[in-house]
């Protein structure tokens, strides 16, 4: 049975010698770093969950390529119940983190590439899938967390990867040889990279033929020589570094983000997916956009469901649960969450296959849930501060909680409902802080705007679907016009 346990899993990476900075400084050890440690642990609750009986129904499938029990994460879509399957997988783990646990960026990326690399193959005569599939066996057997790295820092929006006054402003293949080729760039925003066992690359635009260098897609190991991360900062982070776990919020999960430079990595050919094909770049970019804007129908929606009960909480606790508008505004939360859950469940069971076999989500549907994900999770957060009050951003700090010179004031002055311990009000305003303006608004409020593509690139692809010449057929039928006829 290829499936990690958590502790296989972090004993995994400790393995791994990483070329890393974190508050610009080199740090050797990630596992145990303070400021990585949470995002690490939300992946490792995949693990576990995978091996717990109440869940590895949702964390477990059978391979499509070796009939093996392996995580879902590793699987190719072989069903819209597969992609069902999937968004309800992602509600549970942002019920159970609260937080990214990153690793849908990679699950999303294989299924791209499988379909992408199948019909490269039949157009230009090449041999990439067959290179994918052989990877992909060894992600599944091995149980890789995989770092699907898509976006390009991309300089001079105006312009076109070949014409940046900087050519590495989008990942470009520098050299091809004999037995492999060089790239050198970077990609941004990339989520768990350092919690990762592989990175797989893809150009992050459609591309023309004066783009060839930057149609490129390939694997490499995430400690690969010539990576280099570059640790994100996010609101309040530093607050990991204390002593205690009030203040940070989650008390014990997190997300992170790096930049991964590539300075002159080589990629031998055996994990080289796309070389020079540019015509391939736009199908294997809207393919994995589709994918995982999907997943924010299931990851987005778990993280509220735990935003909406901390809201709920704090009601109790301020004595405010009957007020009929903090119930209206708990209503309301709860029907923009689970409106986005529909359009996660809609998208899925419109899938299709491929020419693989491997299912795609309705492209329509899922453009729409991450629209709807732009949006939904701004108003929920607006409404939890709102049931929240104001002691959210003024409440001391832990270390004054558990001042002797200091405590009893806290205790006296910042109980709500007097049943009901202060510091386990002041710990759900702490969840409620991380998941709206905090750190763990990474995972939830700013990356719904602008994880899986800002809201213009999904109101693109919006355009593109909805073919309006077919619907003024339908109003020409209802109405009666016949073309060429008069009235």
């Amino acid at each position: 049975m290829a499936l990690k346990t958590a502790a296989e899993y972090i004993d995994s990476l400790r393995q791994m010698k990483f070329t890393a900075y974190v508050l610009g400084e080199r740090v050797g050890n990630t596992v145990d770093h303070p400021l990585v440690r949470p995002s690490l642990n939300a992946v490792a609750l995949t693990y576990e969950l995978a091996h717990d009986p109440s869940y590895s129904a949702l964390l477990r499938t059978t391979s499509s390529l070796t009939g093996e029990t392996i995580s879902r994460f590793c699987h190719l879509h072989q069903s819209p119940a597969d992609l069902v399957a999937k968004v309800k997988m992602l509600r549970l783990l942002g019920q159970k983190t609260a937080t990214c646990f990153q690793r849908c960026v990679g699950m999303d990326a294989i299924n791209a590439v499988d379909s992408m690399t199948f019909e490269i193959d039949r157009t230009h005569d090449t041999v990439y899938h067959q290179r994918f599939r052989a990877w992909l066996r060894q992600m599944q057997e091995q149980d890789w967390t995989i770092d699907g790295a898509m976006t390009d820092p991309k300089g001079d929006r105006s312009k076109s990867p070949s014409q940046q006054a900087d050519p590495d402003m989008y990942l470009r293949i520098v050299k091809e040889q004999a037995d492999g080729i060089m790239v050198r760039g970077a990609k941004v925003h990339q989520t768990g990279a350092l919690n990762s066992h592989e990175i797989l690359a893809m150009p992050t635009i459609a591309l023309s033929a004066h783009d060839r260098a930057y149609a490129v897609a390939f694997a490499v190991p995430a400690d690969n020589p010539g990576l280099i991360y570059i640790y994100g900062r996010q609101a309040s982070d530093t607050r990991k570094l204390e002593q205690g776990n009030l203040d940070v919020g989650n008390a014990r999960f997190g997300g992170h983000e790096c930049l991964v430079v590539f300075d002159d990595v080589f990629v031998p050919w055996e994990r080289v997916f796309m070389c020079g094909e540019h015509d391939f770049a736009g199908v294997l970019v809207e393919r994995f956009a589709a994918y995982h804007r999907q997943s924010y129908g299931g990851c987005k929606v778990g993280v509220g469901d735990v935003l909406i009960g901390a809201a709920s909480l704090a009601a109790e606790y301020n004595g405010a649960s009957r007020a009929s508008h903090v119930k209206d505004k708990l209503i309301e939360m709860t029907h923009l969450n689970e409106t986005l859950y529909a359009c996660g469940l809609a998208c899925s069971t419109e899938g299709h296959p491929t020419a693989t076999g491997t299912y795609l989500v309705d492209l329509l549907l899922a453009n729409v849930c991450k629209q709807n994900v732009t949006r939904f999770p701004y108003e929920i957060s607006r409404l939890a501060e709102d049931i929240a009050g104001g002691l959210m951003v003024t409440m001391p700090a832990e270390r004054d909680l558990s001042n002797p010179a200091t405590k009893p004031w806290l205790d006296k002055y910042l109980q709500g409902v007097s049943t009901v311990p202060t510091e386990h009000r002041l710990r759900i305003l702490r969840l409620i802080e991380n998941l709206t303006i905090g750190a763990g608004a990474v995972g939830y409020r700013t990356e719904s705007m602008h994880g899986a593509g800002s809201p213009q690139a999904q109101r693109i692809v919006i355009g593109r679907q909805a073919d309006f010449a077919a619907k003024q057929e339908l109003a020409k039928a209802i109405a009666g016009i016949k073309e060429g006829c008069e009235a």
